[in-house]
């Protein structure tokens, strides 16, 4: 993993902080070329100040920065100083990038391309900063902490906050806005999924066939494929079922191959985000 070879580098606090540095860079990119411009309303703080700056014409980054070191005087007050230090950098880097770029061009005006590229961006940046075990602060760190008391699903938490923001711009914007607000919202937690895991470039094949070994057989020396065997009780007898991981490249190929040696060969295949171990991360 390329995180992994620069941790071996530079040392994993260096890398946590460049990666939380290029993270809250990226959001600020997001929210001052697409979504501040074409008010859109992308939910969390972020989304807050968007609406405030309609209403009132008040700063986006002044906000996030008097919201983001009040929710982090309580956060070290109440989830204690390991969360606390994980969470300043990004909180307090983001308003900084806001502000330094505020006044760039505006990439688009049209709301579908901004809420899209928008979305993305602003995912594209918190994943980031999540690789790099930090947070932008906002509904993120209210929701860890009305999770403390609680005990209800953080994500169900971030939902609700992101909701109520997205409520609120009902009262100052019209509804289409706010439809272009959801896809904004919901790219960028596809976004975030995606830096975190990766995308879905490996498949994990199960096969259940009379011809197990014959299959096995080829897929280890002409398709250079590992072979598990699992043993697994099937309706009306004993079977025995082969497990492979590959590359999605090499899925048609193999799914041919065994097709060839047994027609009617059971095949399940799931998507892989990540695969550990030879072949794969060496």
């Amino acid at each position: 993993m390329i995180i992994q070879k620069l941790n071996q580098l530079f040392g994993k606090k260096v890398v946590e902080m460049f990666l939380i540095a290029i993270g809250s860079f990226t959001v600020a990119i997001g929210f001052n070329a697409f979504l501040l411009p074409n008010k859109i309303v992308s939910g969390g703080i972020n989304g807050l100040t968007i609406v405030l700056h309609e209403m009132f014409n008040w700063s986006p980054s002044l906000v996030l920065y008097i919201i983001n070191i009040f929710l982090l005087i309580a956060c070290f007050i109440l989830l204690g100083k390991e969360v606390f230090m994980k969470s300043i950098l990004g909180s307090l880097l983001v308003p900084l990038f806001i502000s330094l770029l505020h006044g760039m061009p505006v990439a688009t005006s049209d709301p579908i391309l901004a809420s899209i590229f928008g979305g993305a961006l602003i995912g594209l940046g918190i994943g980031l900063v999540f690789l790099g075990n930090g947070s932008t602060g906002g509904t993120t760190l209210i929701a860890k902490i009305v999770q403390k008391y609680t005990h209800i699903k953080l994500g169900i938490l971030v939902g609700i906050c992101d909701g109520i923001v997205i409520i609120s711009a009902l009262f100052i914007f019209d509804l289409q806005q706010v439809l272009y607000a959801i896809i904004s919202i919901l790219l960028t937690s596809r976004m975030v999924d995606l830096v975190q895991v990766g995308p879905d470039l490996s498949k994990n094949v199960f096969i259940i066939s009379p011809k197990n070994d014959e299959i096995a057989k080829l897929l280890m020396t002409e398709l250079d494929s590992g072979v598990t065997y699992l043993p697994v009780e099937g309706g009306h007898r004993l079977d025995q079922m082969i497990m492979t991981s590959i590359r999605e490249n090499k899925y048609t190929t193999v799914k041919q191959a065994v097709l060839e040696v047994d027609p009617e060969a059971f095949m399940v295949v799931s998507s892989a985000n990540e695969i550990y171990g030879k072949g794969f991360t060496v």
